[in-house]
């Protein structure tokens, strides 16, 4: 009989669960369920960019969406299912108990955003990341040396400083702390006790500053000069940290039957989104994978050799293991690239939701509202780049890489009395794929040869006028993967390797990739043209953080 897995990719919106053939990675089936909590906009204050998810959404989408999927498949798959791995987003902490329950799903925690997850692009903690700076200066071990050298409001130890300050029946109850895709795998393998739980290399490596030089996680000491209420906390995490295709256990019986699954089904170790995706790309050295959403994340994998000893500065972090066990993963990204687009859809929509009244015009409002973009795109499509006069930096939502820094914001500069919305579209677009090349140069100054890219995700399936801008920005080919479930293909490979289908990532690679829909060649005059407009791109992005948001 066919083997067969499940791969689950926790996305900021939603979940999916794949239902792929372990043997040729054929999926069979898919389900997308939304967190319903965070669909009402429960939890979370985007004034003060506080984004907070309940572990209930979590656990609903799990049982709903696999269920829902092993539904369109014949009823032998189930009995077939041999593996099961999650990627997450990250860095998605929630403080817990002493059990590992995360602290919301205690009754008297249930309704305090505090106590559930604290989404990635959470930027509350922009103060608490520059204590981390300040203090990690004054440190004889630079602990923030593998994570590009600059700590980020996105990650897991400026996020912990700032709840627990913030909230003193947290800090009362807080025994320790979680990343969600440690906690996932820990719920479906029944894991209550925190000396049980298995962390990721990937979470603690790219954002909690663990590595094997210090011997795990910076010691408790250290994480009390942050800030003391951490120190039990800290002390409750332990050093250990594997690697994603080891099996961490079996399915308990409880989530056996709620998934109509057998016990014997091996769950694997966790990870984030985009380093399962790239693993669901088909990732090899010297091939920049970019995971292409509300937000990017660029993933690499190198040999150790090549890296050696060099830190690379400005991204966020090199790990070893937390894409492929045995290489290096290399990990940057924008902290807005799709919500760069839905930033100036949601503009060019307020006449319509506001000054159109009755709930009878809310069809046809809807309808129009949703073709702006791709109206937008035809008409931006015509604009030569030499017409291109529209200048835009990429920060809407801070900047990720390279070189972290929350506090900035996005600039757009050239208007005339004749500007219309594509050409501010336009320079939009090629602001997100400025960006980008920023990242692709800050690799390769630093040693790190990028032959080509691989796109995933929605964008890069299906805006070509994106995918080819970017391609000419950055001169280099970009290969778009046929499925748009790469995340969740990656983590169906870890599955299969965990279940002992393969021996080894690479294996489950080489037999499950999807391969390519479509392949991006740079256009010559564009790369010429696009290479000058990019450096005043460099110009407006220095006179935006330097004069601009200057302390």
């Amino acid at each position: 009989m066919a083997k067969y897995v499940i791969g689950l990719d926790y996305g900021s919106d939603s979940a999916r669960a794949l239902i792929v053939n372990a043997e040729n990675g054929e999926t069979l089936a898919t389900s997308v369920k939304y967190y319903p909590r965070w669909k009402q906009g429960l939890y979370c204050n985007p004034k003060i960019n506080q984004w907070r998810q309940h572990p209930k959404d979590y656990l609903e989408v799990l049982e709903n969406s696999v269920k829902e999927a092993l539904s369109k498949c014949d009823k032998d798959v189930a009995k077939n299912v041999v593996g099961i791995a999650f990627d997450t987003t990250g860095s998605t902490p929630a403080f817990t108990d002493e059990n590992g329950t995360p602290l919301a799903l205690l009754p008297e925690f249930e309704e305090n955003p505090n106590a559930m997850f604290v989404l990635w692009k959470d930027h509350t903690a922009i103060k608490e990341a520059e204590e981390v700076n300040q203090k990690v200066a004054l440190e004889p071990t630079n602990y923030i040396k593998y994570e590009g050298g600059i700590y980020s409001a996105e990650w897991f130890w400026a996020k912990a400083m700032h709840v627990i300050r913030q909230d003193a029946e947290v800090a009362k109850k807080a025994y320790s702390i979680v990343e969600y895709c440690e906690w996932l795998p820990a719920v479906l393998t029944g894991t209550t006790g925190l000396d049980k739980l298995v962390r990721s290399r990937c979470a603690e490596g790219h954002k909690a500053m663990w590595n094997e030089e210090w011997g795990g996680l910076p010691p408790v000491d250290f994480i009390e000069r942050l800030e003391p209420k951490l120190k039990s906390v800290r002390e409750h995490l332990g050093n250990n940290a594997e690697t994603a295709e080891k099996p961490i256990g079996h399915l308990c019986k409880e989530w056996a039957d709620k998934l109509g699954l057998s016990e014997n089904v091996v769950v694997a170790g966790g990870a984030y989104d985009c380093h399962m995706g790239a693993v669901g790309a088909g990732v090899t050295p010297h091939t920049l994978v970019r995971v292409i959403g509300t937000s990017t994340c660029d993933v690499m994998v190198a040999n150790y050799e090549e890296v050696g000893d060099n830190c690379i500065k400005g991204i966020c972090g090199q790990v070893d293991g937390s894409v492929i066990p045995g290489m290096v993963g290399l990990e940057a990204g924008q902290s807005s690239f799709g919500d760069v687009y839905a930033m100036f859809r949601r503009i060019l929509e307020w006449p319509l939701r506001t000054l159109i009244p009755g709930e009878h015009n809310q069809d046809a409002i809807d309808a129009a509202c949703d073709k702006i973009i791709p109206e937008l795109t035809k008409e931006a499509e015509k604009i030569p780049v030499s017409e291109s006069t529209v200048l835009a930096t990429d920060w809407i939502n801070g900047r990720r890489t390279p070189d972290a820094n929350q506090l900035l914001k996005g600039t757009i500069a050239g208007f005339t009395l004749g500007t219309t919305a594509p050409q501010i579209f336009r320079a939009l677009v090629e602001a997100t794929a400025y960006g980008t090349k920023a990242i692709v140069d800050r690799f390769e100054n630093e040693g790190v040869r990028i032959d080509d890219v691989i796109g995933i995700g929605g964008i890069a399936l299906k805006s070509p006028f994106v995918m080819q801008t970017m391609c000419d920005v950055i001169n280099k080919p970009i290969k778009v993967c046929k499925t748009d479930q790469a995340c969740a293909l990656g983590a169906a490979m870890f599955a299969a390797t965990a279940a002992g289908v393969y021996g080894k990532v690479e294996d489950a690679i080489a037999a499950m990739n999807s391969g390519f829909a479509k392949t991006y060649v740079p256009n010559p005059e564009n790369v010429e043209a696009y290479s000058e407009i990019y450096k005043s791109y460099i110009k407006l992005g220095k006179f935006t953080e330097t004069e601009l948001y200057k302390d």
